[in-house]
């Protein structure tokens, strides 16, 4: 048997050195995609919440796209440490239903009956550090990507 062993730890830690860095990585990403998913849910609840209460004139459907838009872009601010294209929503991320004109007529018709305000936001989470990592989740791998959708239903009575 040899006696020498030098070497033995540089070759065990080359051995194991990718599953640690695979490891540690993958928990930082999906740290990154949880807290968009967080952002984008608390900016439909945002949206959701301006609908429901009760102002005069009503809140419009671009107030409230306005407001979670600007929920996510400012107060949360999504996560993409500028590599993997744009971190903000736009428009046509957002969806309200019903439209102001829907929620004004149930106002008018003195409480008799009440609306379910539903706010919906869409946003594409770019991975960072290991796209490779979509595979496994179902996620695109040519864009290295995978669809966020946050939704929130209020009733405004």
């Amino acid at each position: 048997m040899l006696k020498s062993e030098s070497g033995a730890s540089a070759v065990e830690f080359a051995l194991v050195s990718p599953l640690l860095f695979v490891l540690t990585f993958g928990i930082i990403e999906f740290g990154l995609l949880l807290y968009d998913y967080a952002v984008i849910t608390n900016a439909s609840r945002e949206g959701a919440r301006a609908a429901v209460v009760y102002r005069e004139p009503i809140v419009s459907t671009k107030d409230i796209t306005d407001i979670v838009i600007a929920y996510a872009n400012e107060h949360g601010r999504l996560i993409n440490l500028g590599v993997a294209g744009p971190s903000s929503l736009t428009e046509e991320d957002v969806d309200v239903i019903p439209l102001e004109e829907d929620r004004q007529a149930a106002r008018d018709a003195g409480g008799n009956t009440s609306v379910d305000v539903e706010v919906q936001v869409n946003y594409t989470y770019n991975f960072l550090v290991l796209p490779d990592l979509t595979k496994l989740i179902g996620g695109n791998f040519e864009t290295a990507s995978i669809p966020l959708k946050a939704y929130t239903k209020m009733r405004m009575e």
